[in-house]
């Protein structure tokens, strides 16, 4: 072997890996943590949309259930159910992509990495 060698072999041996390892739990234990929390606030906020010019309004919680619907009394038209349909679905669909952009930017925050799908 060439005069010097591989002293240590990587970076000084193994010495020392124990505490990397107990860092590292410790960082994923916070970072379970920090999800727990973040997965609470989410289900315990509310989102709402509305269509036709405000004419249905849709409110969604963090887990993606429909707890509130209101239909303005002048959107009910009995000859046109189907743009009635239409503005319930449309409202309903924007509110759970609310809570959907809200749940990927809170995860982003917290793995400190964008684009990520959670």
């Amino acid at each position: 072997m060439a005069k010097g060698g591989f002293k240590g072999g990587y970076g000084g041996g193994f010495s020392g890996g124990g505490k990397n390892q107990a860092n590292l739990m410790k960082q994923a234990q916070k970072m379970q943590e920090d999800l727990q929390k973040m997965q609470e606030q989410l289900e315990a906020s509310s989102f709402s949309a509305s269509s036709g010019g405000g004419a249905v309004k849709a409110t969604v919680s963090g887990k993606h259930e429909l707890t509130a619907l209101e239909i303005d009394p002048s959107a009910v038209d009995p000859e046109d159910v189907d743009m009635l349909q239409d503005m319930i679905i449309a409202a309903v669909n924007e509110a759970m992509r609310k809570v959907e952009d809200a749940s990927a930017s809170r995860m982003s925050k917290l793995s400190g990495i964008n684009g990520l799908p959670f």
